[in-house]
């Protein structure tokens, strides 16, 4: 553990981004770009010696960080050895010490009666140090199987199995159907979360330890799964789960009103291809914007909005607003359903003055004008009686909007390439294939990540990416 007694004598601080006043102007990280090393052994002091670790639980990390571990090394000033630790369950700790939630502070021992410990903090912090350090190198693999895996998809899960199938001494492809790799890591989350050099620098790396990429190749449209099947000794699918949950009400058809995934990655393009946002019927400058659905991907399109000029934002929620504090049927280790403030709404506030967050409001229709354009939206309040979702009258409002964003999730992955494939699928139009097997209905043909489990953290990407891999290994040495 870290200090004995730091549980008792230190407050919970986490480090701060920059001034909202400042990152609004750009599209930086905005993290600070610096760690305080200091103030981060003070806060590694803080973790306890509990026992048993929740952090690194089930309802804790995913990847099973050996979180306490690292904590000490840190508080004792052993940043590589922290390093090492970090790498030998977590492929990618700089994408998950920016974007990853961290379901381990929501569950950290000290957090049942104090705040826990700042552990996405540390996480970033050691990474971004072994990076500094020149610590973190190509893997050079000393003995190839000469057996080959293709890999369809390059977000978290598909880099993280390419990683541990290499490492393993075969031949891997990854395939990415856009014009850059990462995935959803690249396109989904916006530059101030998550700077494209930080994928670029990883992906590099994989490329650099023997891992080949094909970009604008699109699986199952451009090549066949069959074909795939001939040149390789086996596929695995990682494409996600990309089919938006749409809002089909009336009006949907107004110009103007866009899928949340679809305005994202076409400012990241903009970004990383001209240098500046973009500047299409997408962009919000100029217009009142309502971003419909919460969530991180709400909040990052309330984020990218600000940056690009919005006249207001509005963000429409559904259920109510969250209690401060655990309601009494979300005790811990659970996940806290709290009320927070993520960067986008802080940053709404400073810009607007108000909190964008609109609660118990569900949209009725859009409103357009007689060419077509998205004018405004139609809303009515509502509550929840034993359950049921009741509309309130009386309660009916236009809102007027030039720019709508649909951010309400994801649904499954896309079925072209299941019915390429021709594996099957479960209920939910997931690709069907056992957590812990990942085997689909076709032999030699896995599915790990979002395609498999439904939308998910990058976490739960990674633990997947890992386990598949072993199982290929598994199934290339029978």
């Amino acid at each position: 553990m870290g200090k004995t007694t730091g549980f008792i004598e230190f407050d919970r601080k986490t480090e701060d981004y920059r001034p909202v006043k400042d990152r609004i102007n750009d599209y930086g990280e905005i993290f600070s770009g610096t760690h305080d090393i200091a103030h981060l052994q003070t806060q590694g002091s803080r973790c306890m010696d509990c026992g048993v670790p929740f952090c690194q639980s089930d309802n804790g990390c995913p990847v099973d960080n050996l979180i306490p571990e690292w904590n000490d090394l840190v508080y004792n000033d052993k940043w590589h050895e922290a390093l090492v630790r970090l790498h030998k369950t977590n492929n990618f700790p700089e994408f998950t010490g920016r974007v990853c939630p961290a379901p381990c502070e929501g569950s950290c021992v000290l957090g049942i009666n104090n705040p826990a410990v700042t552990i996405k903090n540390i996480e970033q912090a050691i990474v971004d140090n072994g990076f500094e350090k020149g610590w973190i190198k190509p893997y050079k693999v000393e003995y190839r199987t000469g057996k080959k895996v293709a890999i369809v998809g390059s977000g978290p899960a598909g880099l993280a199995a390419a990683d541990e199938l290499n490492k393993l001494g075969h031949k891997v492809t990854v395939f990415e159907r856009e014009d850059r790799i990462g995935g959803l890591l690249m396109y989904g989350i916006p530059n101030m979360k998550l700077g494209k050099d930080i994928v670029q620098r990883r992906v590099k790396l994989l490329a650099d330890s023997g891992i080949e990429f094909i970009t604008n190749v699109d699986v199952g449209k451009d090549v066949h799964t069959k074909q795939l099947k001939v040149d390789f000794d086996a596929l695995v699918f990682t494409t996600g789960a990309t089919r938006a949950r749409d809002l089909p009400i009336e009006g949907r058809d107004a110009l103007g009103v866009h899928l949340a995934m679809q305005y994202l990655t076409k400012n990241t393009k903009s970004i990383l291809n001209t240098g500046n946002a973009d500047t299409s019927e997408l962009s919000a400058k100029g217009k009142d914007v309502i971003v419909i659905g919460g969530g991180d991907t709400g909040t990052d399109c309330i984020g990218t909005a600000i940056r690009q000029g919005a006249k207001s934002i509005v963000n429409f929620e559904l259920m109510g607003k969250p209690s401060i504090e655990r309601p009494e049927n979300n005790p811990w280790p659970l996940w806290p359903l709290i009320y927070r403030v993520d960067y986008g709404h802080a940053e709404a506030k400073e810009v607007f003055g108000d909190d964008p967050r609109q609660y118990n409001l569900m949209t009725k229709s859009f409103i357009k004008d007689d060419e077509g354009n998205l004018t405004g939206l139609k809303t009515i309040n509502v509550g929840f009686v034993d359950g049921n979702l009741v509309e309130i009258n009386g309660t009916e409002r236009n809102w007027d909007s030039q720019l709508a964003l649909l951010s309400m999730g994801f649904v499954s992955p896309e079925h072209y390439i299941s019915e390429d494939s021709n594996i099957d699928i479960d209920d939910r139009g997931n690709y069907l294939a056992e957590y812990g097997n990942y085997s689909t209905s076709q032999s030699g043909v896995f599915a790990a990540g979002d395609c498999r489990r439904g939308q998910s953290l990058i976490v739960w990407a990674i633990n997947e990416g890992r386990s598949v891999a072993k199982k290929v290994d598994e199934f290339l040495s029978e």
